[in-house]
């Protein structure tokens, strides 16, 4: 599978998940190692648990070296005091992460970013960002004129 395909499989994920997933944004997560997908998740319904939680659970051992596709920059906070999503990321081992768009969230905001380049993973990110944004447009514009 090539990056566009992932990254559209992690959007048709997010989509499942639209208007149900309270204040969180509607994320999709795929897992992806040796061409083969090894894990995928979406938020679940009411905002938790997170997409890249569900789709590590599912990659397990084989989340170390792969690639992970996810719609929206992973937190790298959370309110509940859980692991963020960047730390399981950096757990797992994953090598790569592509992101769809970044995430204005004070519990983000290019946080999730910076921590996971700052232990050597790779992030790329862009990649379909005006489909992820339309996808989570409430969010997006809740959380940028807070930040204004």
């Amino acid at each position: 599978m090539n990056d566009l395909d992932c990254m559209a499989r992690a959007l048709s994920l997010a989509s499942l998940g639209a208007g149900r997933t309270g204040d969180n944004p509607s994320v999709g997560c795929l897992i992806v190692k040796d061409g083969e997908v090894v894990g995928e998740g979406a938020t679940a319904e009411g905002g938790r648990p997170h997409a890249e939680e569900l789709a590590l659970a599912q990659a397990g051992e084989n989340a170390h070296g792969a690639t992970a596709y996810v719609t929206l920059e992973p937190c790298a906070k959370r309110s509940t005091g859980a692991r963020s999503c960047t730390d399981l990321l950096i757990q797992a081992g994953v090598a790569r992460v592509v992101i769809a768009a970044g995430d204005p969230h004070p519990f983000a905001a290019g946080a999730g970013v910076e921590r996971l380049r700052a232990v050597g993973v790779a992030v790329e990110s862009g990649l379909f960002e005006a489909e992820a944004r339309a996808l989570n447009a409430g969010f997006f514009a809740r959380w940028e004129a807070a930040s204004n």
